[in-house]
């Protein structure tokens, strides 16, 4: 039995295969049988990805297949392959997706929390209105603990569409709380259309917001999306 077929054996957890098989001393026997075993644990994986995938919750599937960077400013510190390496899950960074409706943020932001998926990180994504709307729900039924304890066992929080929709004092601060505890034990990934000084128009309390906003840059990646709605420029063409 070739060094192959063992591995792809433990991979799959079969134990007592490896002497039936010498038994055969057919070559033929064993390429076949590497075929099946490739096809099995290839589909084992899609499996893995599609229920991780569907758990996350994306309102759609988005990739980086033809995602257009031009109009993304990155930093000095940082380039579109250490983005899509995705390193910085592995040290607990954030990424901050800035920039006007329409500019591809919540693109990226689904589509690198697919590709987490894709290397087994588990991720969660949420719409900021729909999160808090749940953290209140939680908050009133006397859950919220333990619902906070769920989301700390994501690699990824996807937080998109923060500054939409204003949020009252309570929501702000069960929200700052989910950010606070993620600070460097988990990644956060969130979409803006605000720039951080307009956040208190958000959050209304600015010394809340200001720690919110120190939280979330320490240790993040800022992306700034330039250019005009990609919608509206699809839209345009159609037209």
């Amino acid at each position: 039995m070739n060094d192959s077929l063992i591995r792809m054996c433990k991979q799959l957890k079969i134990a007592y295969i490896e002497g039936l098989v010498d038994d055969f001393n057919d070559e033929t026997f064993s390429e076949k049988l590497e075929i099946i075993f490739r096809k099995e644990i290839a589909e084992r994986k899609n499996s893995r990805l599609s229920r991780a995938v569907i758990h996350a919750g994306f309102p759609q599937m988005k990739t980086f297949e033809k995602y257009i960077f031009d109009t993304i400013t990155f930093p000095e510190s940082t380039n579109k392959n250490d983005l899509l390496s995705l390193n910085w899950i592995n040290k607990n960074e954030n990424v901050l997706l800035m920039g006007s409706v329409g500019t591809g943020k919540t693109h990226m932001a689904i589509a690198l929390g697919i590709e987490a998926c894709r290397q087994g990180k588990t991720v969660k994504f949420y719409r900021a209105a729909d999160l808090v709307d749940i953290l209140q729900e939680k908050h009133s039924l006397g859950t919220i603990k333990r619902f906070r304890s769920i989301l700390r066992r994501y690699d990824v929080l996807i937080v998109d569409e923060v500054g939409f929709v204003p949020f009252n004092q309570t929501g702000s601060e069960l929200l700052f709380n989910v950010i606070a505890e993620s600070y460097e034990r988990q990644s956060v990934i969130v979409t803006t259309n605000l720039e951080f000084g307009q956040w208190t128009s958000i959050f209304g309390d600015s010394k809340l917001t200001t720690a919110l906003v120190d939280r979330l840059i320490h240790h993040s990646i800022i992306l700034a999306f330039n250019g005009d709605s990609l919608r509206l420029q699809e839209a345009m063409k159609r037209a």
